[in-house]
């Protein structure tokens, strides 16, 4: 998409000096930009390779000579990744989606299409389900009975949203996202293993063997406005009441949700993350990669679970945890250290113990 240095910067709130006429199609790392290219190089490091290419017009830090890098005009960015959010949306076409409904598809006729909607081929939408303008609609999507997708939502191709789920605007699922899934959710007739040991923590009677018994999923799922859910993402549906994704909520690759979770406003779940079932999570909350969480836990507002946290017991808003069992970050940080020196204190203990045992000897020795 063709656009000036003027009007970019005017879409971003930037300033831009020197020929603010030039055009160009699309962005690049500085090394690799051709003459068409504005180059990314809100760094010294990445300005450092503007030689290496043939931009004319860079995003640059603020104070930065653009005419010593010899450049033809530039676009000034106090904050860098605020910048590149906004560059990449002028830039990002998304995918292309003819607009109408392909024939190939598999259309309810009691299924409601809003103006302006774009589904692409073999796409199937079931019974009673509501579509919002302006919808991108990617292949081989299906969309069970029921369910409702707000407007302007893009569902890239092979997700799938099961029945009576409830979508708001400008939703984004990635390929193989799948939302309404039944819930992880079995019991046993008698006492089983898993809830013996919870009790009497790591206490076993007699062993009775017995077969699970599934408990169907009669919820569904909720999702606010402007949630992004990543490739291979799932939320499952809940029990009887819904389970529940607040608005601005970005969820990464590979993210599960179990049933009957509520999670706040824009929280950020990273690849790999994990909910059990039933887990309540305030706003802002930050799972960071492989963090996961056990059932029935509580998550305050603007917690932060760092890398790999396995998280057992309620977290206090604005408190930072890790490690499994996740403990304050602080407290992680000092057991790590203390575990780190562990091997000098016990040489150190070593030492002292054969010079007293040789201070013993000379003793008797002497006697």
């Amino acid at each position: 998409m063709a656009q000036t240095i003027r009007e970019i910067a005017r879409a971003l709130g930037a300033d831009a000096v020197g020929d603010t006429d030039i055009v160009v199609t699309h962005a690049a790392e500085p090394g690799m930009a051709t003459r068409d290219a504005l180059a990314l190089a809100m760094t010294g490091a990445y300005a450092q390779e503007l030689v290496n290419g043939a931009a004319r017009a860079a995003l640059l830090s603020p104070g930065t000579d653009w005419r010593a890098l010899g450049l033809e005009a530039a676009i000034f960015a106090p904050r860098a990744r605020v910048a590149m959010a906004g560059l990449t949306r002028a830039f990002d076409t998304g995918p292309q989606i003819a607009p109408g409904i392909h024939p190939s598809c598999v259309i309810d006729p009691s299924a409601e299409i809003g103006p302006g909607a774009a589904i692409a081929p073999f796409v199937v939408i079931g019974a009673g389900a509501r579509i919002g303008a302006g919808a991108r609609i990617g292949a081989h999507v299906s969309i069970l009975e029921g369910a409702e997708i707000g407007p302007d939502c893009l569902i890239h191709a092979g997700a799938r949203i099961g029945a009576r789920v409830r979508i708001g605007a400008r939703f984004i699922a990635q390929p193989g996202a799948v939302i309404g899934a039944d819930g992880f959710s079995f019991v046993t007739p008698e006492k089983s293993g898993i809830e013996e040991v919870r009790e009497t923590l790591g206490q076993r009677g007699a062993i009775v063997p017995q077969s699970w018994q599934r408990i169907h999923s009669l919820g569904s799922v909720e999702i606010g406005d402007d949630v992004e859910l990543g490739a291979n993402s799932c939320i499952d549906r809940g029990t009887i009441r819904n389970t529940v994704i607040g608005s601005g909520t970005k969820i990464d690759n590979h993210v599960q949700i179990g049933h009957n979770c509520v999670v706040g406003r824009d929280c950020l779940f990273c690849g790999h993350s994990a909910l059990s079932g039933s887990v309540r999570v305030g706003d802002r909350v930050v799972l960071a990669g492989r963090a996961g969480v056990a059932d029935n836990v509580t998550i305050g507002d603007d917690a932060i679970l760092t890398g790999g946290a396995g998280v057992l017991a309620h977290v206090p808003a604005g408190r930072v945890v890790a490690g499994t069992p996740a403990v304050p970050l602080e407290a992680h940080l000092d057991s790590y250290k203390t575990l780190r020196r562990l091997p000098r204190l016990i040489a150190r203990l070593e030492a002292r113990l054969d010079a007293l045992r040789r201070d013993l000897g000379a003793k008797d020795t002497n006697q």
